[in-house]
């Protein structure tokens, strides 16, 4: 399998999958990409109604690499760039029914009302840890206790982690969820040192050492993915097309149906940038072999998001940030709060703000699958007690994501092993995407690039 592949199959359609696509076409390769719905781009997506723009899935992508910028600009993208607003610099975590702006710096530590006074001795003494090599993986939730106390626990991690994965910090792997903070210990021991050297490091490479931009565009995340798409070769792309095996030998044979008829191609290479359980499902041999069952054990929680419309005077908040995280301690039905109309342009109509309620998770499953009939009067009794919001939102939508995002949980490391295994014992197959190379969306798109340079060399 050394010399250069002249066809990739790409089975999964999402942003991972596209990237793949995008770079192999690129070098000349023939490319296919087989997609089971009837749209690329996974949760990636964006619907305007009027003046209401609504995100399927995720809302904003931090431009975090020069990679990701090239690839934007690659694409034609850079005219219709949508940076955050200055609005939105806060991140407000819910405390006793309160939204406290979270401090975004060490210094602003001192002055933040989301800690107590011995939270924040706590927090500055952390500089003087050591590095520490751990025998063995711990929870997210343990590393920070370990060096920041059970408060920061409690109103910095336990948010953070329900806005991002919709998990429990007491199950995520700190090695696997969170490598760079796994990194810093072992290498400065200071969390907070360690995010200052690389700050550092980062003005002596000539870049910014703030935060990352955080962007979209003009008509919504959903540009990037129709963008991927129509940089490929026609009839690169084959939608409701449930591929159901794989057959190695000269070449791949790719097994597939769509509304019930079959149809087989040929391959010299195929690429799996699929979730967890499409993986699991998957046979990959003459026999019906399943290699990658085991990773149906992986946890996808559902999650479930309201999309509200409501005028300006309808909310008391001055929503003056990208949004409200609601902590497990606080006993709340809501996930979070993003302030979708204060952190882009172009959301809602004038004199009017958008706000996208989510719910769900690990902790609060019945509720990432419940309708939008049962989550609205939620939905309204918490905005009204946290936001001041009153009355009746004058525009809803709903989305629900059954299997929405991978914990990558204590144990995590088997499956990352099994990936690695079912590579090994076949020969020009490779895997990626969410399930192995992070949740985020830069990371998929990391992760795209990365498997198209591995096929290529």
């Amino acid at each position: 399998m050394s010399s250069a592949p002249t066809s990739v199959a790409v089975i999964g359609g999402g942003i991972t999958g596209l990237t793949t696509a995008y770079r192999l076409a690129q070098a000349g390769v023939r490319v296919t990409i087989f997609e089971a719905s009837p749209r690329v781009g996974g949760p990636v997506g964006s619907t305007r109604e009027g003046d209401w723009l609504i995100e399927s899935g995720p809302n904003s992508i931090q431009e975090n690499s020069p990679a990701l910028t090239g690839l934007i600009t690659e694409l034609g993208l850079d005219p219709h760039r949508s940076a955050a607003r200055p609005e939105a610099k806060n991140r407000y975590i819910l405390r006793r029914a309160t939204p406290v702006a979270a401090p975004s710096s060490p210094p602003g530590i001192i002055g933040s009302k989301l800690f107590s006074v011995g939270a924040k001795i706590r927090l500055l003494a952390e500089v003087l840890k050591r590095p520490k090599i751990r025998s063995a993986d711990i929870s997210l939730a343990d590393l920070i206790r370990d060096h920041f106390g059970e408060e920061v626990v409690d109103y910095g991690v336990n948010p953070f982690v329900s806005g991002v994965y919709a998990g429990n910090p007491e199950k995520l792997s700190a090695r696997h969820a969170f490598p760079s903070l796994w990194k810093i210990e072992r290498e400065t021991g200071s969390i907070i040192r360690g995010q200052i050297k690389a700050a550092k490091a980062k003005r002596a490479r000539g870049e910014s050492a703030g935060p990352p931009a955080i962007i979209s565009f003009h008509e919504g995340l959903g540009m990037l993915p129709i963008a991927l798409a129509a940089r490929l070769p026609p009839d690169s792309i084959e939608l409701n097309a449930q591929v159901k095996g794989l057959t190695p030998g000269k070449q791949w044979s790719v097994s597939w149906q769509r509304e019930g008829q079959p149809h087989v191609d040929s391959f010299d290479r195929v690429i799996l940038a699929l979730p967890a359980n499409a993986l699991a499902r998957l046979t990959i041999g003459s026999l019906g072999e399943r290699p990658l069952a085991a990773l149906s054990e992986i946890n996808y929680p559902a999650v479930s998001s309201l999309f509200l419309g409501y005028r300006r005077e309808q909310v008391a908040h001055p929503l003056d940030g990208f949004g409200m995280l609601v902590p497990q301690v606080e006993h709340r039905q809501v996930l979070g709060v993003l302030f979708s109309s204060s952190l882009f342009t172009g959301r809602a109509p004038g004199g009017h703000v958008a706000l996208t309620v989510m719910f769900g998770g690990v902790h609060r499953r019945d509720l990432g699958e419940a309708s939008a009939e049962t989550l609205l009067p939620i939905a309204r009794r918490e905005l009204a007690e946290s936001l001041g919001v009153k009355g009746d939102p004058v525009f809803s939508r709903s989305q629900s994501w059954p299997r929405a995002i991978p914990q990558y949980e204590l144990g995590y490391g088997r499956f990352l092993d099994e990936m690695s295994h079912c590579e090994n014992q076949h020969p020009g197959l490779f895997i990626g995407g969410h399930t192995r190379d992070g949740i985020a969306l830069t990371a998929c798109i990391a992760s795209g690039e990365n498997l198209a340079t591995r096929v290529l060399n």
